[in-house]
């Protein structure tokens, strides 16, 4: 069955938290059952043995039925130190991400669970990277993926991500824009369970523009994208002044809020949930989720990390496998 197959964790920077967290969750609950860790087994046990944790995890095999936390184990060809971001360990970094997604796509896993990485020190290793969301595109030929932040209250996507505030207005078009919340509707339907999504989109500018005194492009991009979007059945209303939309009263009418950029919408349910938020890639062929937070070097090693997040995000995971699996049960 699908939901029996195991989830696969990235931890991500070795010299970040990410290690910290698999230690720590393998020792205090049960979020790491029936996981696997796609990472160097010494790092792991190496930051457990810090921490003054167990480290007792099983090999990976395809075919074992045991239950427990495994490691899937890839070398990092450089030693590695807690706190110390190491540029060499950039192409360790991306060989993990690629052998979890391949695992994903060859049916070995059912979701992808991943800790935060560092871009600067992935660039400093000589590859292009501007983060795992247009990654995990490229790894499973995509046309487009969506990041989604969300908590219990709130839903948010984003058309644009990782891009300069000075390129956000060109890159806002009519055409992301009903791409962007195309994905997202049919992700809410078959990922959420949302029958019928409502999802609000957010203006650019100031009040929306106020009318175009402050700026053209609800005008010219955002609304006739929302109309668009409403002769394809979509239920997207908009656009909204983005000071007000996420004011709770607004927020809970809908389930799901489109901002037009990074700094836009996720700092606005990172301060309601920083911790707790889970970050959300769709669009993709396999379920990805993620912790809200960054590597955090000056925690990693001290034991003071908090694995809330990394939680919520297998958590998160488990309930998008179920809800794919009850879809496809009942379409059968």
């Amino acid at each position: 069955m699908h939901e029996q197959r195991p989830l696969v964790l990235t931890p991500g920077d070795p010299a970040g938290i990410g290690p910290d967290l698999v230690a720590m969750l393998a020792n205090t609950d049960s979020s790491l059952d029936n996981a696997v860790i796609a990472a160097d087994r010494r790092i792991i046990e190496q930051r457990a043995e810090i921490l003054g944790l167990d480290s007792n995890f099983a090999d990976y095999s395809r075919w074992s039925t045991d239950s427990g936390t495994k490691i899937l184990h890839i070398n990092c060809p450089c030693s590695v130190h807690p706190g110390k971001a190491q540029s060499e360990s950039a192409d360790y970094v991306l060989n993990t991400i690629k052998q979890a997604v391949s695992g994903c796509l060859d049916g070995q896993f059912s979701a992808l669970v991943t800790g935060p990485v560092n871009k600067e020190t992935i660039h400093l290793g000589g590859f292009s990277f501007t983060g795992h969301t247009q990654y995990l595109a490229e790894l499973t030929d995509a046309p487009r993926a969506v990041m989604l932040l969300t908590d219990e209250n709130m839903r948010v996507a984003l058309v644009t991500t990782h891009l300069p505030l000075k390129q956000v207005p060109d890159a806002v078009t009519s055409e992301l824009i009903v791409e962007v919340t195309t994905i997202l509707n049919r992700d809410l339907k078959n990922r959420f369970s949302i029958a019928a999504p409502r999802i609000a989109v957010c203006g650019l500018n100031p009040h929306a523009g106020e009318g175009g005194l402050l700026g053209n492009e609800e005008r010219q991009e955002i609304q006739p994208a929302i109309e668009q979007l409403r002769q394809l059945g979509i239920e997207a209303s908009g656009p909204y002044p983005a000071d007000t939309i996420f004011v709770p009263s607004h927020a809970r009418q809908f389930d799901a809020i489109v901002a037009m950029y990074h700094d836009q919408g996720l700092p606005v349910i990172k301060h309601a949930a920083f911790g707790e938020a889970v970050n959300v890639t769709l669009g993709l062929p396999i379920i990805r989720t993620s912790v809200d937070h960054g590597t955090a070097y000056a925690l990693a090693g001290t034991g003071n990390a908090n694995p809330d997040s990394m939680r919520s995000a297998i958590s998160m995971a488990q309930t998008l496998v179920a809800n794919c699996s009850h879809g496809a049960s009942e379409s059968e």
